[in-house]
């Protein structure tokens, strides 16, 4: 027998769990030592591509920091550890490898989950070249989906279908969810005297301190990490029985159980997809199954979807002109942009999700597909501006989700229809039709009863100056006012009372029809509402995150 030790490195990235962790289990039965890496990667802290807004704001920062510690707690508690390094992968690799070979007990394998888009594929074909010079085998995990990807009914990524129904259709009748892998209670050891690296907190990886939780926050979880995502699962499920009624509440805006919350465990993996589909499938066994449980699972295929569509096309999701290779006119008004990025349009639904995401880093999915339709449609901003934004502040940022989200938003991804545009006086009538989340999170206008705060420039000069409001000095005037908008405005937007309070008059809309994304799908009917959890031009727009874009400013999302 060799004196020598087999040592199989673990790297952790969006995989920040101990359950269901297929490379983590992989590790433990190939090597006689596992080293669990985390590396607080320094291409996180950085400007984001195109405008260099903040890539990981202070929620997600928060976040993923609260992640990181309780995934390595959590290895404490199987036999293990976790090594963490505010470093490049790469370099910390290398002084893993170097300390091994000195102590008897070499690195022969370095193991991964497998991501699929630029930046983390950069990172892997590093790891991979100087694995390949030091005869270091490489090992790549699929474990980011619902569905796993070699069991996916296509020959290929290329014959992924461009409609999200039509990918549905084939994998719930062709695909089965694989079962939830069992870890042992002891991994195998951690090399003896390895160092463990230090946790940074947020001063040091240059991220601004988030304030104290907001007590008007729809995610009033307290900490990120794998514990607190199975408490949310376990809750929302046993406890509250709210995915009972899902697909009655999913379009709330305010509370935290009118939808899972899921997403910001997700997109780091502190909880497994198959974790969440496994618990599904014993709650319709034990408890009821209806259309409420099932739609939790509609919504992660959704989720799957973007990720192999991102497979599929690599970088041109993050092309200007999305994976359509569509070509559009986009404006880079950063004046507009910096209202809509602050909350600060006119438009009070539009303004209250803006502000929330800002505060608290969450948006309810029907936000965040208002917000991006008022940034593509009645601005006519560039998408990749409302992209970046998102990746900076949204908890539960993804990359696939949001670009493709994005992409489908604007126009040039994966949309059956054209032209979609959301009426957002209608959506605020119908979502928040009292006014009790526009109120919430627009201070400005608490002093206007019901319905009427998603309107303020129809009210009389009356009205305005008894509800202490007055347009252009307490509250914007609305940066557009889209013809559309006047039919669901109790009949007061006119050109005597509305158009002549926005600051630079109607947008450019289309009459006679309200614009939607999708409706309610009926049998044999196209699927439901865009997804958006974590979401977020014409010419020289075909360039991926590999290099710059011409027009000014850097990636967005």
């Amino acid at each position: 027998m060799s004196d020598k030790l087999r040592t199989v490195v673990c790297l952790l990235r969006n995989d920040l769990r101990v359950h269901d962790n297929e490379a983590l289990l992989w590790a433990h039965r190939n090597g006689d030592f596992i080293v669990p890496l985390y590396c607080f990667d320094p291409e996180h802290f950085k400007g984001t591509w195109h405008f260099n807004f903040p890539k990981t704001g202070p929620h997600r920062g928060k976040f993923i920091l609260d992640s990181v510690q309780d995934l390595k707690k959590n290895l404490q508690g199987h036999n293990s550890n976790l090594v963490v390094e505010f470093a490049k992968p790469l370099d910390s690799l290398k002084r893993i490898v170097k300390y091994c070979s000195e102590s008897s007990s070499p690195v022969l394998n370095v193991v991964y989950q497998q991501e699929v888009t630029y930046e983390e594929l950069k990172v892997e074909k590093e790891i991979k070249d100087f694995c390949k010079s030091q005869n270091i085998k490489v090992t790549e995990i699929w474990g980011s989906s619902m569905y796993h990807s070699t069991d996916l009914p296509f020959k290929n990524m290329n014959a992924i279908p461009d409609t999200y129904t039509q990918f549905r259709k084939e994998v719930e009748a062709r695909s089965k969810v694989r079962p939830v892998l069992a870890i042992p209670k002891q991994l195998k050891p951690f090399p003896s005297g390895l160092p463990l690296g230090s946790m940074p907190d947020l001063a040091s990886l240059g991220v601004k301190q988030p304030g104290q939780l907001d007590s008007r926050t729809a995610f009033p979880f307290p900490a990120g990490g794998e514990t607190s995502g199975l408490d949310r699962l376990h809750n929302y499920l046993w406890g509250s029985h709210a995915v009972a009624r899902y697909k009655e509440t999913r379009n709330g805006m305010v509370g935290e159980d009118y939808s899972t919350k899921f997403s910001p465990w997700l997109a780091l993996g502190c909880i497994s997809p198959r974790m969440i589909f496994s618990q599904i499938k014993k709650y319709e066994q034990e408890e009821v199954a209806n259309q409420s449980t099932y739609w939790v699972i509609f919504e992660l295929i959704w989720r799957d979807y973007f990720k192999f569509v991102c497979q599929k096309y690599g970088d041109r999701v993050f092309y200007l002109s999305g994976i359509l290779n569509k070509h559009l006119p986009w404006s880079q008004d950063m004046d507009q942009f910096r209202a809509w990025a602050e909350g600060r349009t006119g438009v009070p639904f539009v303004d209250a999700n803006m502000r929330e995401l800002k505060e608290t880093g969450w948006m309810s999915n029907r936000g965040r597909q208002n917000v991006a339709s008022f940034l593509i449609k009645d601005l006519g901003l560039d998408w990749r501006l409302g992209a970046e934004w998102f990746e900076s502040q949204l908890l539960d940022h993804d990359v696939c989700s949001n670009y493709g989200n994005w992409n489908y938003a604007a126009g040039i991804g994966n949309d059956p229809r054209e032209n979609r545009k959301f009426n957002m006086i209608k959506q605020g009538m119908d979502y928040d039709g009292e006014g009790e989340f526009v109120r919430l999170w627009v201070e400005e206008l608490r002093g206007i009863k019901g319905s009427k705060a998603h309107v303020p420039w129809t009210l009389t000069d009356g009205e305005l100056e008894k509800a202490g409001v007055e347009l252009g000095t307490t509250y914007p005037k609305p940066l557009v006012l889209a013809p559309e908008w006047s039919r669901h405005a109790g009949g007061k937007q006119n050109s005597q009372n509305g158009s002549h309070r926005g600051q630079s008059g109607p947008s450019k809309g289309q009459k006679g029809i309200n614009f939607y994304f999708k409706t309610e799908p009926k049998t044999g009917q196209s699927d439901g509402n865009q997804r958006s959890n974590n979401s977020s031009s014409a010419g020289g727009g075909n360039r991926g995150r590999g290099s710059k874009a011409p027009l000014r400013g850097g990636r967005v999302q």
